[in-house]
């Protein structure tokens, strides 16, 4: 039972770092917070507008922000002390916060606040996410860099499943003038504890070759990227998979129309979530796994193939396992992606390699989200939800057979037996004020 248990169980030894799990507990709570936000400003705009399409433009808010600060934050987390950045860009998106809250609690009622909140909410996440997922290196050895990850996303997911839920059920309780309040103050409440781990995290000073922050050091960073053609497959698979796939935007209307709305919206933004934590806990195989180029193509697949199967779906309960199974395939494609680029960048790339990431992995959802509802608004929600999964499929074929750099990639570091002893950090961390 120990073997199995190991061999399919979710790793759990980054979190004997003390550092890491402080982390990864506060992360855990405003991450559950921060999904009573990511429901409420959808449904409040969809209840405002009746559009599928401004719930789109909620995707394009959050876009722009991103590509700029993606790449500064990226930076930024390369050349300074990246507990600091990480507290300053958590103060920032705790203000986005309340101005929901705010709003909400005057009935200021105008879908363009909505829009502006949320850009100031995508400026914070872009310093924030490269920082967070730059320092994981700095607290964990490289074996378990793919654990950490692993327990980072299912953590993650895991808040995905329980935030929409727990909004679901305020939306069904309650009429939207008091629900609203309640979940934007709500996330508002469990950030505090996210802030709270970031400051008692150790200074994590930037490397002794880091370059200065600047629009040079950010073309450095493409430099790299431009000579790393499995980092840029990478990118561009996800891109593909979040672009073209993602259905987030459909389900306040797909909702409305066939599940009669209520709770079926919770249960639909938590769907894909259900399947990442599920494939999250039964993921010790993940990092036996050489062939991780390979594994991060059939997963993109997989996980197109099945939003577009979910497209036909008229049975609530139907459509949240298909899109569940999508979840547990987009979770072994995110823990791949991560931990081919942590393990391949140099500690001092780390910052901004992510800062291109996240514009990668939180720009393209957004983008899916205007790719959606203008679909939607063509040809309606069940045709855009199809069409756009199993196109994506197709591409990540075409872009792996085209390009095969990526499906060759094997992981440079050999499997590494379990250590009974608690994780060290790689790099020593300075102790000062």
């Amino acid at each position: 039972m120990s073997g199995t248990r190991r061999r399919w169980a979710i790793d759990l030894r980054p979190l004997a770092t003390p550092s890491y799990r402080r982390m990864w507990i506060g992360t855990a709570f405003s991450n559950y917070g921060y999904q009573f936000t990511a429901v409420a400003v959808p449904v409040e705009m969809f209840a405002l507008t009746g559009k599928s399409l401004w719930v789109g433009l909620l995707g394009i808010a959050a876009l722009v922000p991103l590509l700029v600060f993606g790449l500064w934050g990226g930076a930024l987390a390369d050349a300074m002390d990246r507990r600091r950045l990480l507290v300053i860009g958590s103060v920032v998106m705790w203000l986005g916060t309340l101005g929901f809250f705010v709003q909400s609690l005057a009935g200021w009622a105008s879908p363009w606040l909505l829009l502006v909140f949320t850009a100031v909410q995508s400026c914070a996440f872009a310093v924030t996410n490269p920082t967070r997922s730059a320092i994981i290196p700095r607290l964990v050895p490289a074996n378990l860099v793919p654990a950490a990850n692993t327990l980072s996303f299912t953590t993650g997911e895991a808040a995905v499943v329980l935030g929409p839920l727990t909004v679901g059920v305020i939306l069904a309780t309650f009429n939207q003038s008091i629900a609203l309040p309640i979940a934007y103050g709500a996330d508002a409440l469990l950030f505090t504890v996210g802030l709270w781990s970031t400051l008692r995290l150790p200074p994590i000073p930037p490397a002794a070759q880091a370059a200065r922050a600047g629009l040079r050091s950010v073309v450095e960073g493409f430099r790299y990227l431009a000579g790393a053609p499995v980092l840029l497959l990478s990118f561009a698979i996800d891109i593909i998979a979040m672009t073209i796939a993602m259905p987030r935007a459909l389900f306040p209307e797909m909702a409305d129309e066939r599940f009669g709305g209520g709770a079926a919206v919770g249960f639909l933004f938590s769907a894909i979530a259900i399947g990442s934590v599920l494939g999250g806990l039964t993921s010790g195989w993940i990092g036996r796994v050489r062939r991780q180029g390979l594994a991060l193509v059939g997963a993109v697949v997989a996980w197109g193939v099945l939003v577009g199967l979910a497209g036909f779906a008229h049975s609530l309960w139907l459509m949240v396992v298909v899109l569940a199974l999508a979840g547990a395939a987009d979770l072994v494609s995110a823990v791949f992606r991560h931990s081919i680029l942590l393990v391949y960048a140099p500690d001092q790339m780390r910052g901004r390699l992510q800062g291109v990431m996240t514009v990668v992995v939180a720009g393209g959802p957004r983008l899916g989200d205007l790719r959606a509802g203008g679909t939607a608004a063509l040809w309606g929600a069940g045709a855009a939800f199809s069409v756009g999964g199993f196109a994506a499929a197709g591409l990540a074929i075409a872009l792996a057979l085209v390009f095969p750099a990526l499906t060759r990639y094997r992981s440079a570091d050999p499997q590494v037996e379990p250590d009974p002893r608690p994780a060290a950090a790689p790099e020593p961390i300075s102790s000062g004020p």
